[in-house]
This record gives structure tokens, sequence and C-alpha cells, in this order.
């Protein structure tokens, strides 16, 4: 089976996504250089996904699946699963209430309850429990749909969940959406988007009324949404996904002009989906960040819409506009080293925006590696296109989020700055007495004014290096004598040696 056919029967037939192992071939360990991964892409795209003998730490694909998920403002979420497994609701409610703040919509809580699995529910069966659970979040929070998240109890005990929510669906009279996300099932944590994406398309997503060509999809997180002012400038509106929308909002994102993303990874599964069953094509370029790439992402639109000659308009512009200030910026940033790390594609475009402000790339590290993207279109091929903009990356690795493999390549290489994505691991190159850039919010990044925004707040971070350094001389590295005096990073990846 092909990988499209792997996607189109995920899509459009099963009540479960296909993991990403077997979809794209994901990896989850590799050392080397860019040209060798996009060479072992195009040899074997249906991958190996090794992982490690030792992790330190991990990531679950439920948790994943439940963070879009318990964004969206009208619905609930019940998740099947024991109490602790609804451990970062915690946090997720935090970014709801961050991204809805930062977008002048009125703040709430998130709407979310644990059916709390016992071990005697492990033993009896839990499904009395998930009916109940959702009863009572129709209750509590009168949602538009309801979804339920599964987990590695309910999967291993073998509950029913299609029949639990089909009955709930008839009984309460709003859709109840079951996200088949159980930890165990995929080694690729990214996988949780996919299925809750997949549960979107498969149970909320309506056909369209009419095709709207003023209106694009944008896959993102949480952020502020820093894309409406440029494609206004083109008589554009943006519709973020699935962070802060509504259910019915959700019911007709197949009416868009198309689907774009802020990173391949994110959007991979639903943009794909929505080619095609309902026609929406997706963008064929990369995401919009860097100079370069935002003229690509404009020029795709335009030519979809029809918007051509506006297009090349704003790029001119816009180009025009932010050249003084760009400039001066290079100037400052000029001879300085960068590393990157982060979730791969969003990692890409850290880098497209490295090069534009004019640093010298060293290295990245990405969380995973996806061999192909699911409508496997080149022009949206992450790690292409950034080996085509900056060059080859001499260092080159795939890491599962382990700080001790991290820790080791930024000793070796030791840049002037790091650049990271994911919220505790700048911790990691700050120890090291390394500044470091934190990319929190995304969507900021985009477009041409993503540009200079990003080179003010690295240069602001560069000068707090006297900081970082006194930091680092406090600072207690917890790995053991023997781990420091190993040479290589990817010592415990399986397929080399224990």
């Amino acid at each position: 089976m092909t990988l499209e056919q792997k996607h189109h029967e995920s899509a459009t037939v099963g009540q479960e996504v296909i993991i990403r192992e077997r979809r794209l071939g994901a990896l989850l360990t590799f050392q080397g250089k860019g040209s060798d991964l996009m060479k072992l892409a195009k040899e074997n795209p249906e991958g190996c996904c090794h992982d490690n003998y030792f992790n330190q730490c991990g990531d679950c694909s439920s948790q994943r699946a439940m963070l879009p998920i318990s964004q969206i403002r009208d619905a609930a979420l019940v998740n099947h699963a024991p109490i602790g497994c609804a451990s970062d609701l915690g946090q997720f409610n935090a970014q709801h209430r961050r991204g809805l703040r930062y977008n002048a919509i009125p703040v709430q809580n998130i709407r979310a309850l644990s059916s709390n699995l016992t071990e005697k529910d492990l033993i009896m069966g839990g499904e009395n429990k998930l009916a109940a659970a959702l009863e009572e979040a129709y209750r509590r929070f009168a949602p538009k749909a309801i979804f339920v998240t599964t987990s590695c109890a309910s999967g291993i005990i073998g509950d029913d969940i299609e029949e639990v929510t089909l009955n709930a669906e008839e009984k309460l009279g709003i859709p109840i959406v079951p996200i088949y996300c159980e930890g165990f099932k995929s080694m690729v944590w990214t996988t949780g988007f996919d299925a809750a994406y997949h549960g979107i398309v498969r149970k909320l997503v309506k056909p369209p009324r009419e095709r709207r060509n003023d209106i694009i999809n944008i896959m993102n997180f949480s952020n502020q949404h820093a894309f409406s002012p440029l494609l206004a400038k083109i008589g554009m509106e943006a519709r973020y996904l699935v962070h802060q929308a509504s259910v019915e909002e959700l019911a007709h994102i197949s009416e868009a002009a198309a689907t774009g993303h802020m990173c391949e990874t994110l959007g991979t599964y639903i943009a794909a989906s929505l080619e095609k069953l309902y026609g929406v094509p997706e963008l064929k370029s990369p995401p919009p960040y860097g100079s370069l790439w935002t003229d690509l992402w404009l020029r795709e639109i335009g030519k979809i819409t029809g918007r051509e000659k506006l297009v090349e308009k704003v790029i001119v512009s816009e180009r025009k506009r932010i050249a003084p200030e760009l400039e001066a910026v290079r100037k400052k940033l000029e001879g300085r080293t960068v590393f990157a790390f982060g979730g791969a594609s969003f990692c890409h475009n850290m880098l497209a925006l490295a090069h534009d402000l004019g640093l010298k790339i060293v290295g990245m590290m990405g969380f995973h590696h996806d061999m192909t993207f699911d409508n496997d279109y080149e022009e949206i091929i992450s790690l292409k296109n950034t080996l085509t903009l900056v060059g080859n990356i001499g260092s080159y690795s795939v890491c599962n989020k382990q700080p001790y493999q991290m820790i080791k390549i930024l000793q070796d290489i030791k840049p002037d700055l790091v650049m990271s994505r994911h919220e505790s691991l700048p911790t990691q190159a700050v120890k090291l007495g390394i500044p470091t850039f934190f990319a929190a919010d995304a969507n900021i990044l985009g477009g041409y004014d993503g540009v200079v925004t990003t080179g003010k707040r690295i240069l602001g971070a560069i000068k707090s290096r006297n900081f970082v350094k006194n930091l680092s001389a406090h600072s207690r590295e917890p790995h053991s004598a023997w781990w420091k005096k190993q040479k290589d990073p990817f010592y415990f990846a399986k397929g080399k040696r224990l």
C-alpha cells in the first residue's frame, strides 16, 4: 500500500488514524548532515522508527490529541482514562486563556472531565463510567459537541468507545466525537494531532454550502492572529484552526479557498484530508517564515484565488517597508552562529528566519522527522525547502526530546545563540551559558513583520549573555561522570548498540 493509499484509507474509511510510523515513515533518531537525511527519505520513505534504549523523558500522543481539542470554545472533552492522564489539562487551560486574551475573545476555562478509571474499572470495564461522564459533561457545560479521548488503559481493557459514543449521541442530540489516541499505539507523539483532526473531519466537518474565495484555513496553536493583517492587504481572511474555533466554524472549514499552516508537522493530516474529501487545496509552498518563503506563500494564495497582480504589489511594498529595519538588525547579528531545536518543521521555519537575518546556521535538532507529508507535494517538503534556502546543515539531529542528548550536542558545537520552540527546553542551553531565543508565540514570527520582530528579540537575547553566563556558573549538570565522558550523543540509539 502506498503512502497516499494509506492516507486515503485513514481519512475516509477507518475510525482511527494510521500512525505516523506507517503513514509517513516517521523517524525518532538520526545523526548526520541534512543532505544525508534528505537522501535517506528518498531511498526509504517508509522509514524505520527506532527510538533509544534509554529515555530521560517522553511525550504522549494522547496528550497531543487533547491539546487542540481542549481549545475549541464551545465543545467539551472527556478523557477516558485514569485521572493522571489528565494532568496536562491545567497547562492547556492556561494556553487557552492566554490565546483568548491575545485575540480579544472573552476569556473562559476549558471544558474538560476525566472518566477517572480505577483498578476496579480495569477489571470490570469502564464503559458505564464513560457514559456517565458524557452525561455529566453535557449537564455541566451544555456543549455543542463532546470529544472523547482514549488512553492506554481504555485501549488495553477494550472498552467499546464507538458504541458508547453513538448511544450518547442519540440520547444527547449533539455530536460525540471519539478520538482514538492510545499512547502505546504510536512511538511518534505527533500522531495525536492527526487523531484529533481525523475525528474532527470524520464527525464534524460538513460538505461545503459554497466556496469562499476570501478565506484561508490556517492550522496553528493558541497564538495571536498575526497572519490577519498581511492577508487583509490582499482582501483575504484567516480562519485559525482549531484553537479558539467554535464547533460551527469547524463544520464549515470545507468552504475555504485553501488550507495553510504554521508548520507542516501540525497541518499535514487535516490539510490533505480537506483536499481529498472536499477539494480544498493545500497551499503548495513553505509556511510564511522569512521574506522569501512569505513571498512564495502569498504567490500561492494569489494563484489559487486569482489575486496574482495584487499579491505582487503587496510583496514589493512590504519588502520595501521592512528593508531599513531589517538591514540594521542584520548588521548587528553579522557573523554570529545559531543552533535550532524544536518540532521538526517549525525548526525549519526558524532556520529560514535565521538565514534572512544573516546568522550562520551550525546545526539543528528536530524532535522527530516525517520522511514525507500526507499530500506528498515536493513544494511542502520542509527539509528540502530548508536545504535549498540555507544550504546543507552539517550537524542535523533527530532526537525524541532527550536533554542528555541535546546538552552533549550543544557542548560540542558551542553556538553563539540557540533558537528554541518548546517550553522548558531553552533552559538546557542557558545552563551551558548560551543565550537562547524562545519562540513562544509562533505566529508573530510569520510574515515580513515577523522577520524584523525575530531579529529584535534575538538581539535582546544576545544582550543577556552575561546574565546567562552567571546562571550557567551556578548551574549543576545532573548527568553522571560516565555520560560526560561519552563522545556519542546517540550512544543509546536503537540500531546502533547497547
